[in-house]
């Protein structure tokens, strides 16, 4: 792999470092995704707390059937006290159906917002964003993480809001009721406090890194699938396997020392709300034994004690998936603070008549001090082919991502019909300069939506001028021909079937600037004649830049323009060059291609073409010398 393109197609080993974890306010930046569901989520409130209400009403109810009716014995008021009791019982259970169906509903809802929202946000970050990030990590994120939010908005949020309130109404009411039982619960409530505040912040560590290394899981899995024939091919099965259960094991002793650390959490929740209760059974049956407090009393102040167990001892629950929620909204903000960098212009017109200058440009990548491209001129009129040739990491392939600004230049400028490229808005831009890469990507749709990126409004008979001018007609002996769905990464298919396609999809999104990034490095030779001949009368339509290292692609252009550490040094015809440089005659003479390249694709009848070959073969004084120098 050229390290020039290295750095463009080339995937992290690990995700970028974390920032600091903040306590709330990442969560709470996500809390504007309810506003749409605002109506449901007040209905949903107001009905969690009228439920709540009918919950502490039925001890009251109670203490007044015992030192009431009971006591009195009148069968009437019991009645009418029992059937308030069974009305209240039977209203909590319905407003627990409404809050629960309108709260799936609502929470569902912000999910699928903040998931298209971050999807959207992944489509225009920049290729220095996604270059620094594995697919496993964004996909963690996508997926895993939103749904620890959603299930935090849909139960611990509110749950939080309801405990918090039960507790201190209920609280009150003891105090109200028997203040001595009331002061034992209240001075509970300080170990449980304690007993938070020291475990919080373990947890979330352990939450933080679990997660991420989910996300290191899920890019290993996804990595060895997409690789499955290159692990088999050298029979490395066992080496990938050991890799993953590394991965793994790491992520379950994260998890393990997570459990660890929530059943100490738990148990200690756990044992303070019993002792309390016992502690009340006490004190209890003494003040009802010396006529303290009724029966009624002490009977409904045990059952309120007791409703305020599950509030109490789930502190931890909601309190691990409070924090839970917090990592995951803060590695989702991540994604939504992550810098465009690369935004539109304020043009928003198509270019259209193909004129490409470079001047003075200069790139180096964000984490690198070396420059890649360093004061490259270079100009091409419309109609006119360029191709780019130079050894392994002189830039080539950076040279051709900038045009269409999947990177931004460092300094200088590169204009389009006298513009900046970077006054235009990117689908201006992209709409008037079309690249196919030498590795191309294909998706896991059929042939024809794959072809139609490029022109979604495409017409069958364009869709087949591409075809055939990519010399593709292959996709017609599919079993479905175009409509054809083609596995993950047109795996299904060869590694020149996928460059045609790339090459027709580039084609045929008309273009006033067609990029060619070496696309014809995995033709057979008789494919990249056919292709070359048909591409021959495509780039008298538009301007041509043509990444080459073959010289049958190097005949497709004008001129040539050799790279050298990121410089254009030399700038001319194909027979120009082979005559007057000899680094260019060493480049294409390294491979044994010269000859070949050039005799396959010349036209013997042509006077220019005879002149490139009888320099072809001139004598080895240069070569030679060029070696010597080297």
């Amino acid at each position: 792999m050229d390290t020039d393109g290295s750095a463009l197609r080339g995937a992290p080993a690990i995700a970028p470092p974390p920032r600091r974890i903040r306590a709330s306010s990442d969560i709470l930046r996500l809390l504007p995704y309810l506003k749409p569901y605002r109506v449901r989520w007040a209905v949903m409130v107001l009905a969690a707390f009228v439920s709540l209400g009918a919950t502490v009403s039925i001890p009251l109810i109670t203490k007044a059937v015992i030192d009431g009716p009971i006591r009195h014995q009148d069968e009437r008021g019991l009645w009418i006290l029992g059937s308030a009791a069974t009305a209240v019982g039977v209203s909590e259970a319905v407003l627990w159906f409404i809050r629960r169906w309108l709260v799936a509903r609502a929470t569902m809802g912000v999910e699928a917002d903040i998931r298209k929202d971050l999807y959207a946000r992944l489509q225009i970050l920049p290729m220095n964003f996604h270059g620094r990030w594995q697919s496993g990590q964004l996909l963690s994120r996508v997926m895993n993480d939103l749904g620890t939010i959603r299930q935090f908005l849909s139960f611990g949020l509110l749950f939080l809001m309801l405990n918090f309130v039960q507790i201190v109404v209920v609280t009150s009411i003891l105090l109200a009721m028997y203040w001595p039982l009331g002061v034992v619960v209240v001075v509970s409530i300080a170990p449980i406090t304690a007993t938070v505040l020291h475990f919080q912040r373990q947890f979330t560590q352990l939450s933080r890194q679990a997660q991420d290394q989910s996300g290191n899981v899920a890019t290993h899995v996804e990595e060895q699938a997409l690789g499955m024939r290159v692990v088999k091919a050298f029979g490395r099965e066992e080496y990938a396997y050991e890799r993953f259960d590394e991965r793994a094991s790491d992520l379950f002793d994260t998890e393990v020392r997570k459990v660890a650390v929530s059943a100490k959490f738990w148990t200690l929740l756990e044992v303070i709300p019993t002792v309390t209760l016992i502690v009340v059974l006490g004190v209890g049956a003494y003040a009802a034994g010396h006529g303290l407090v009724t029966m009624g009393t002490l009977v409904a102040f045990i059952t309120m004690m007791l409703s305020l167990v599950w509030p109490i001892a789930s502190l931890g629950f909601l309190l691990s998936m409070t924090q839970e929620a917090m990592t995951a909204a803060n590695r989702v903000t991540e994604i939504f603070d992550a810098p465009r960098e690369i935004t539109d212009g304020p043009d928003g017109a198509t270019p259209r008549g193909g004129r490409l200058e470079l001047v003075d440009v200069g790139f180096r990548f964000a984490d690198s001090s070396d420059w890649a491209l360093r004061h490259v001129n270079l100009a091409v009129e419309p109609g006119e082919t360029i191709a780019l040739v130079g050894s392994t990491g002189s830039g080539k392939t950076v040279l051709a991502a900038l045009l269409s600004r999947l990177y931004d230049v460092t300094e200088g400028r590169i204009m389009l019909d006298g513009k900046d490229i970077r006054d235009l808005s990117l689908p201006a831009l992209r709409h008037a300069v079309a690249t196919a890469f030498e590795d191309p990507t294909l998706f896991s749709m059929s042939v024809r939506e794959n072809l139609q990126l490029g022109n979604p409004v495409a017409s069958d008979e364009q869709l087949a001028e591409a075809v055939r001018v990519a010399a593709a007609e292959f996709v017609y002996d599919l079993p479905f021909g175009l409509d054809t769905r083609i596995g993950e990464q047109g795996m299904s298919l060869s590694g020149g079937q996928r460059q045609r396609l790339s090459l027709a999809r580039a084609i045929l999104a008309h273009p006033s600037v067609l990029v060619l990034d070496d696309t014809l490095s995995a033709l057979d030779v008789h494919t990249e004649a056919v292709v070359t001949e048909a591409l021959g009368r495509v780039l008298r339509e538009v301007t041509g830049i043509v990444v080459a290292h073959r010289a049958s692609t190097v005949l497709l252009a004008d001129r040539v323009a050799l790279l050298e550490s990121g410089t254009i040094t030399h700038i001319g015809t194909h027979g120009e060059l082979l005559a007057g440089v000899p680094e260019y005659r060493y480049l294409l003479a390294a491979d044994d291609e010269l000859d070949d390249g050039a005799e396959r694709s010349c036209d013997w009848e042509n006077d220019e073409c005879r002149s490139q070959l009888e320099h072809l073969h001139l004598e080895d004084e240069a070569l030679s010398s060029w070696e010597r120098q080297r």
